[in-house]
């Protein structure tokens, strides 16, 4: 039986994306420490913004009724990964590497 890596299904378009949006946000920004938290910070925006469609999907606030659909919160949640990957490839780490890591950590937690 073939062994399929977690990393070996994910797009290799996606861990070059997040290293030149990080080129691109170096470029833009610079690389010091308080840029560094902004992108950090930026998870918590995007997190935020993936609660907020939930609670829209879900009809949470009777004044606004259903807003968004669970193909919407999908796509808030993926902003919420990109933005993570882009943040890994900001310490200077590799965002493949560090995810494939964590895969296996919590592969491990299973068996």
């Amino acid at each position: 039986m073939t062994t399929v890596r977690f990393t070996d299904r994910v797009d290799d378009s996606i861990w070059a994306a997040a290293r030149s949006a990080r080129a691109w946000l170096d470029g833009a920004n610079g690389t010091g420490d308080t840029e560094l938290t902004c992108r950090i910070l930026k998870l918590s925006e995007e997190a935020g913004e993936a609660s907020a469609a939930w609670i829209g999907a879900l009809g949470q606030n009777p004044r606004k009724g259903v807003t968004h659909t669970r193909e919407e919160v999908a796509a808030e949640l993926a902003d919420v990964v990109f933005t993570a990957l882009v943040a890994i490839e900001s310490l200077g780490l590799d965002a493949r590497s560090t995810v494939t890591a964590c895969a296996a950590k919590v592969r491990s937690r299973l068996s």
